[in-house]
């Protein structure tokens, strides 16, 4: 497994970064300025994820994506912690946002982040269409957060 961090040609990645955030005017917000990390296995990509710094003290992952196929078998948490010990000398906390999906809550939770508080109609609110996870309508944002 090797992840690096890419700085040039970010939308290569659009197909994959919008399984995590479907609405590419949403992750043009925020990629430009983020950092991009893709973690390849069998130097096959199966996962990237963005950064961004929020303050002098705080940056957000603002968008984790594995390709379904590749799901639960610990890409995701390969990535995050990745990111979360190359941040720690910079940052002390990391926020993650999310819907309010039990299995995506679950796995954040099961990365030591800790629900902090939610943004109300965040996804009504900041779509231009109703945004679903299965049969779970996406309404309110939750933040959670990790000391690192």
């Amino acid at each position: 497994m090797k992840i690096v961090k890419v700085n040039e040609n970010k939308k290569q990645f659009l197909d994959l970064l919008l399984l995590g955030d479907e609405q590419e005017s949403m992750i043009d917000r925020y990629l430009p300025d983020g950092d991009l990390f893709a973690l390849h296995d069998d130097d096959d990509l199966k996962s990237v994820c963005v950064v961004v710094p929020v303050d002098s003290e705080t940056c957000e992952l603002k968008n984790i994506a594995t390709y379904e196929k590749e799901q639960r078998k610990g890409y995701g948490r390969a990535l995050i912690n990745y990111i979360c010990d190359y941040y720690k000398k910079d940052y002390k906390t990391m926020l993650v946002g999310t819907g309010e999906v039990p299995w995506i809550l679950s796995f954040y939770e099961s990365c030591g982040f800790k629900r902090s508080h939610r943004i109300k109609n965040f996804f009504t609110d900041n779509y231009d269409h109703l945004i679903f996870d299965g049969d779970i309508q996406l309404v309110d944002m939750i933040y959670l957060k990790k000391e690192l």
